[in-house]
């Protein structure tokens, strides 16, 4: 029996390493699915332009590069800080092979992120703790409103019984003091109903949010947006994913107000992400939503503890904001990363892409 012959560009895009090509003026010639996404952009962006084009200076040493043309030496350098133009930071080993091809002498470069292992490591310990969280939230949640439902009850017999209105006043606080417990206790577990799936843009709720914020006057902080026309529709709930970004917004306004940010700006970035694992499963293709500002950076005590609920920086937040938007994208089996650094703060909302049946 013959062997069927392998695609080799299929094969290339499979793998998660990525894989760019240059010729001997340093411009890229190839780079597979995982580099296109190392660079954020697609193939139109990429070919033909310099390799040093997309970093800031001096990340790429050209020197060296040239040098390994010259002699035709191979090089390997460890845990490398890729400093790219758009103020992401990618740390990484790196390999450089020298390629002859029928179009002249190439290197191939090979980049692992040192940093990706960790990262969905961190983002399986996060999801366990989140689900061990609320596990935990609903038992007490179980616990508190049933004798509160009791204490209500009482609260309203007695009152019935009063005919002084002074001892009626603090019955009525007993019974406001009720609720506000039990709408505390319902915040705490979340939102509970089902996301009702439709076939939406995805930049439909975000141009929501962005008229929402730009027609509160009271907040003097620019809100752009940097969105990806390509993306396909995404089956999500319109208004759970609104709510989501919403809650992560109105956490970045309150930084930047708090800490007198200097030119306060949040973006709102849109793009295609290939080859994306997501508590576990890999996805061929995934949107996602990236808010950023420029502000103070998340304190280091709270980093590991951020999507916690009743977890805050703020002297009067509720610490309820990041707990509900990470719910609300669970279901949609999404996920939420966060990058943290003074003067840049980067919250990245991961969706499956699945195929619209025509």
């Amino acid at each position: 029996m013959q062997a069927t012959p392998f695609d080799t560009n299929n094969l290339l895009d499979s793998v998660t390493t990525v894989l760019v090509v240059i010729d001997n003026s340093l411009r890229i010639v190839y780079a597979n699915h995982a580099g296109q996404a190392l660079f954020a952009t697609g193939t139109k962006q990429l070919y033909g332009h310099s390799i040093a084009d997309f970093f800031v200076p001096n990340t790429i040493n050209k020197a060296r590069l040239r040098a390994a043309f010259r002699s035709g030496q191979d090089f390997t350098e460890n845990e490398v800080k890729l400093y790219f133009r758009d103020n992401r930071v990618v740390s990484a080993d790196l390999t450089v092979t020298n390629l002859n091809t029928d179009d002249g002498p190439r290197l191939l470069f090979e980049v692992k992120k040192v940093d990706q292992q960790k990262r969905i490591s961190r983002e399986n310990q996060q999801h366990a703790q989140h689900f061990a969280a609320r596990e935990l939230i609903r038992g007490l949640a179980h616990e508190i409103k049933n004798p509160l439902g009791g204490i209500r009850g009482a609260a309203q017999l007695l009152e019935k019984a009063l005919s002084s209105p002074d001892e009626k006043e603090f019955t009525q606080l007993i019974i406001e003091q009720s609720d506000r417990l039990r709408n505390l206790v319902d915040r705490l577990l979340g939102p509970n109903s089902l996301p009702r799936l439709e076939w939406c843009n995805l930049h439909r709720p975000l141009e929501k949010i962005r008229s929402l914020m730009k027609a509160d006057t009271s907040q003097a902080i620019a809100i752009s947006r940097d969105y990806d026309p390509s993306i396909p529709d995404v089956k999500v709930d319109p208004d759970m994913l609104q709510q989501a970004v919403l809650n992560i917004v109105r956490n970045a306004v309150q930084a930047l107000r708090d800490s007198k940010t200097p030119n306060p700006h949040i973006r709102l970035v849109t793009r295609i992400e290939r080859q994306l694992t997501i508590h576990g499963q890999r996805h061929s293709l995934a949107a996602q939503i990236k808010i950023i500002d420029n502000g103070p950076g998340i304190p280091a005590d709270i980093r590991d503890t951020l999507f916690y609920p009743l977890v805050t920086s703020k002297d009067t937040g509720s610490g309820l904001g990041l707990s509900i938007a990470q719910t609300l994208v669970n279901h949609h089996d999404g996920k939420i990363e966060v990058d943290s650094r003074p003067g840049h703060t980067e919250f990245i909302i991961s969706l499956p892409i699945d195929r619209k049946e025509s």
